[in-house]
């Protein structure tokens, strides 16, 4: 073999070696971009635009309100005159109690209903954590498998969907409802209220 084949040979093998490496790196570049560069909270979401999907969940069990089982809800429950706002929630969720004053914040409003869906949570922790906490939600249901979740395409929770009367998805905001979060939640719920143009 000639030195410039050996040179050839060898040139190769670095290049093989290093690409593993080269496609890590760009690889990780993008995630950096995506973790500090863009906002969790604009994940697309192949149903906005589209009808809420149909299900029916039961309550919370042994959920009460002044002494009356709360009831479940379904897709019938988000078709009518007013805006909605469903969220995904569960107790053993961080992010959810850290939400929860702003979803109290919500619940007083009378222009919208605000739904949950309790997911993948024991009963008697959802219970404790809206007896502590306060209990913002019109109705609120389980989801102890996640199958509903799925239908919405929720990723992960918490996640708020913003559904007009037609029971059309408007908006999805992926994370915490915050202060600034609920600057961007207005605009849409403002947008729900008024018919799609088609």
């Amino acid at each position: 073999m000639s030195g410039d084949q050996r040179s050839q040979s060898g040139a190769r093998q670095r290049l093989l070696i290093s690409l593993p490496l080269i496609l890590f790196a760009g690889l990780a570049l993008v995630f950096l971009m995506r973790l500090y560069g863009g906002d969790p909270s604009k994940l697309p979401s192949a149903l906005v635009g589209k009808p809420i999907p149909e299900f029916t969940i039961s309550a919370v069990g042994g959920l009460l309100d002044k002494g009356v089982q709360v009831k479940g809800f379904s897709t019938a429950d988000l078709r009518g005159s007013k805006v909605s706002l469903v969220n995904f929630w569960a107790s053993w969720c961080p992010p959810c109690r850290a939400e929860h004053p702003y979803l109290m914040e919500l619940g007083n409003r009378t222009d919208i209903a605000l739904f949950g869906v309790n997911q993948k949570d024991d009963p008697e922790n959802a219970r404790r954590f809206l007896g502590l906490h306060g209990n913002p939600f019109f109705k609120t249901g389980a989801d102890p498998k996640g199958r509903v979740s799925i239908d919405w395409g929720v990723y992960g929770l918490p996640e708020t969907f913003v559904v007009d009367a037609q029971g059309i998805i408007r908006y999805k905001h992926v994370g915490p409802i915050t202060e600034d979060s609920l600057k961007r939640l207005e605009p849409e719920i403002e947008a729900a209220k008024q018919p799609l143009t088609r």
